[in-house]
């Protein structure tokens, strides 16, 4: 073991020689984070598949508009509400239109839904051996090394062809929600000290049906909060080429690796609290508002309580209200409309009433707070995180599956833009770095 005062040196050293000066950013006039001045991102490709759009740039200058998200050209607003209007399920129609780039007619989807429900079943003792035995606490890790892992249950996985790509992607769709509630029931057993419950698939679940009837002691739901759960799911299917995962995705897919490897790095990056582990970050939040608040309807108390966050004096103190704000929707996230309005009807009349309001008014507060406290007036607005950790607590969805559900949700967007990579894109993605370390002579060991 490395003692207490070389471990500190070593890891002194290591800060030191890690450490860009800022000011060279400028003088180089290197986009951190591929991100413009204005915190536009940088072009870097070309889709078919998404359009995320929350500004327009007018003579050079950055406008809030009412956000969009149009899947393959349909309005996701649109694709939710006629799922809602004729009380069915939407997802497997969501990822059928990102695959396929076209909607279903009704044979085509009743079609689709039965390759998902034969997809689902996992490789004879996979389980036991990449699940059971090797236990993860977090479930991201275990559906990462998953992937992977199918990777030597493929008798051809190098196999490009478009035919063997989209039946892999229909393959980690199907198996992936699955995997999901198999890990965490492994985890439970594991790691919580708690009992693990292994269900039958039924073939007839959509995959809503099947994630709550996997996790629930009885499997037993209700027809609306699997389409609660259903409805978040199409809200989170895709979100762009940009997006830090769907990049990653196609990052690897232009070095022409193979899709698990592709799909497992996908799943690393949406891990990360800056990306879709914020959801977890904002539940947190909402906690210790709710602990340290007596009065959640006193907008008061709400709001000195806020100002204590943006002071950097409560929560976590980096002075960031966690599920307000977003790197391209300024006026509105249209995600975070329709869960808000939809986790409204569930939870008014019900235990939950009193947390519904309690996020309403953050959302309210945050953007005048934002205001006085650190003197911005930019557009700010609550983000698709500012509901979706509340409405999986509704549906009786732990925070362990929080970030899982995103990754098993986004997965089709993932598999749609890495098809278009392979098709178009054709160029392996690469940046340039540009080196600002200065030569050095080498030393002989015994002179350092």
């Amino acid at each position: 073991m490395v003692n207490d005062t070389a471990r500190k040196l070593l890891c002194e050293q290591f800060v030191r020689n890690n450490t860009i000066d800022p000011k060279l950013y400028e003088r180089y006039s290197v986009k951190r984070g591929l991100r413009n001045a204005d915190g536009t991102g940088v072009t870097a490709g070309l889709t078919n598949i998404c359009n995320v759009h929350g500004y327009v740039v007018n003579e050079g200058e950055k406008q809030p508009i009412e956000g969009q998200l149009i899947y393959r050209g349909y309005n996701i607003k649109d694709l939710v509400e006629n799922a809602v209007n004729e009380n069915r399920f939407g997802f497997e129609e969501v990822v059928y239109l990102l695959l396929m780039g076209s909607l279903p007619n009704g044979e085509e989807l009743r079609a689709f839904r039965s390759i998902i429900a034969e997809n689902r079943p996992l490789p004879q003792d996979f389980f036991s051996d990449m699940i059971l035995k090797a236990p993860s606490k977090d479930i991201m890790n275990k559906m990462a090394r998953s992937i992977l892992s199918l990777y030597s249950y493929d008798d051809d996985p190098e196999n490009r062809s478009p035919e063997y790509e989209m039946a892999t992607a229909i393959s980690i769709i199907s198996k992936l929600p699955y995997i999901m509630t198999l890990a965490y029931q492994v985890k439970r057993r594991t790691f919580d000290n708690e009992t693990m419950f292994l269900h039958p698939l039924d073939p007839a679940h959509s995959t809503a049906e099947m994630i709550l009837a996997a996790i629930r002691p009885d499997r037993q739901f209700t027809d609306e909060e699997a389409k609660l759960l259903d409805l978040l799911m199409m809200l989170h299917a895709e979100h762009g080429g940009g997006n830090n995962s769907t990049f990653a995705c196609r990052v690897l897919t232009s070095s022409g690796t193979d899709p698990y490897s592709a799909y497992s790095a996908a799943i690393g990056s949406l891990k990360g609290p800056k990306h879709g582990g914020a959801n977890k970050k904002v539940d947190a939040m909402h906690e210790c508002i709710k602990q340290n608040v007596d009065d959640w309807s006193d907008e008061g108390q709400v709001a000195d309580f806020l100002t204590k966050i943006l002071n950097k004096e409560a929560f976590d103190k980096t002075g960031l209200i966690y599920g307000m704000g977003h790197a391209v929707y300024t006026l509105s996230d249209p995600r975070a409309v329709i869960l808000k309005e939809n986790a409204r009807k569930m939870a008014v009349g019900s235990e939950y009433e009193k947390e519904y309001y309690l996020l309403d008014t953050i959302e309210r507060l945050t953007p005048e707070l934002f205001l006085k406290v650190k003197g911005s007036d930019k557009a700010m607005c609550a983000n698709v995180d500012m509901y979706s950790g509340f409405v999986y607590k509704m549906l009786g969805v732990p925070q362990d599956l929080f970030t899982p559900m995103f990754a098993v949700s986004r997965m089709p967007g993932w598999c749609a833009h890495r098809f278009e990579e392979l098709v178009t894109g054709k160029r392996i993605i690469r940046p340039a770095y540009k080196a600002v370390a200065k030569e050095k002579r080498y030393v002989p060991i015994n002179d350092r």
